[in-house]
């Protein structure tokens, strides 16, 4: 990594955070290996691996749920190809003959939305924040497809596609569904811009998405850290038993696990602003820091290097 005091060029910075995305797994997955766990009485999740995405484990790094309500079902991200979204319907089939009415999304990652279509193309009503047509329509997600059809084939091909919500929320929003209760908010800017949440009072979960990354270190990417500190905040509030994360597995110690999440964003934010503010080069900056707390969590070695630098550069960029 070079030593700059002003931000790279936007493209460039895609590009870096694409190869670190496109690098080969820390860890390999055995391909077709899921199992929907049940954390409540309605609830089911399962979950990814603690890994890069790669063809060993057909892009499951990342976590999906479902809710079992009256008269349907209701998933939560679609995971990060079609194959495993059609694995994750076999599970549901496993657990209940209702059909799939919904599918609320946490955020337009590619690793929570590759699996979109399936869902689709079986009835469902997708559901997202109004903020996430931008990434749609933007270069990113273009870029990013066409990097995941190379590196993930033959799970993630030409016929994978981008699917647009059928419902753009853009406020609080509550509905019910089967007689069961979700309430919808938004938490971004944070991790993404388009960041929603979803939780079940009558079940206390709360589905956090990618604010939360439990047991791993967070991939920061564009984040806009200083929001995301903030909505771990809010999410505190919550009367939660269970969180289902967007990475790692469910947790009963919503507290403890929201506060890891924080602390890290807030370490690097005071590491990395520091260093902005005294006109520090990053290389000097990340070596003085002090890691030690996070440096045996997985993909520490993976992710945290960029993380910190794009800190660094988020934090000239408000020093400015």
């Amino acid at each position: 990594m070079t030593t700059h005091h002003s931000p790279l060029p936007g493209a460039l910075r895609l590009l870096l955070w694409l190869w670190v995305l496109a690098a080969p797994t820390v860890a390999m997955a055995q391909a077709g290996s899921m199992a929907a766990q049940r954390v409540a009485d309605k609830v089911w999740f399962v979950q990814g691996e603690s890994a890069l995405g790669s063809p060993a484990n057909q892009n499951f790094i990342s976590n999906a749920a479902f809710v079992v309500t009256g008269d349907s079902v209701v998933v939560i991200d679609a995971l990060g190809s079609p194959a495993l979204a059609h694995k994750l319907l076999q599970e549901i089939r496993r657990i209940t003959p209702k059909p799939v009415s919904h599918v609320l999304v946490t955020h337009y990652h590619a690793d929570h939305i590759y699996g979109l279509q399936v869902f689709k193309e079986a009835g469902a009503v997708i559901v997202a924040h109004r903020l996430g047509l931008e990434y749609l329509n933007a270069d990113t997600a273009r870029l990013r497809l066409e990097v995941s059809r190379k590196e993930l084939a033959p799970w993630v091909d030409e016929k994978t596609r981008l699917v647009s919500a059928d419902q753009w929320l853009d406020q609080p929003t509550d509905m019910t569904i089967g007689g069961v209760q979700f309430q919808i908010r938004p938490a971004g800017p944070s991790h993404t811009p388009e960041d929603l949440v979803f939780y079940l009072p009558g079940e206390r979960v709360l589905f956090a998405g990618d604010l939360v990354f439990r047991g791993r270190v967070p991939f920061v990417g564009q984040a806009d850290s200083k929001h995301w500190i903030a909505a771990l905040d809010q999410l505190l509030r919550f009367d939660t038993h269970v969180i289902v994360p967007g990475h790692g597995p469910h947790s009963t110690q919503a507290k403890d696990d929201l506060t890891l999440t924080r602390d890290y964003l807030a370490y690097l934010r005071r590491a990395m602003g520091e260093a902005a503010r005294n006109l520090e080069p990053f290389d000097e900056a990340y070596r003085k820091a002090d890691w030690s707390r996070f440096e045996k969590l997985p993909l520490f070695n993976a992710a945290n290097r960029m993380n910190a630098y794009n800190t660094y550069l988020l934090m000239e960029q408000e020093r400015e």
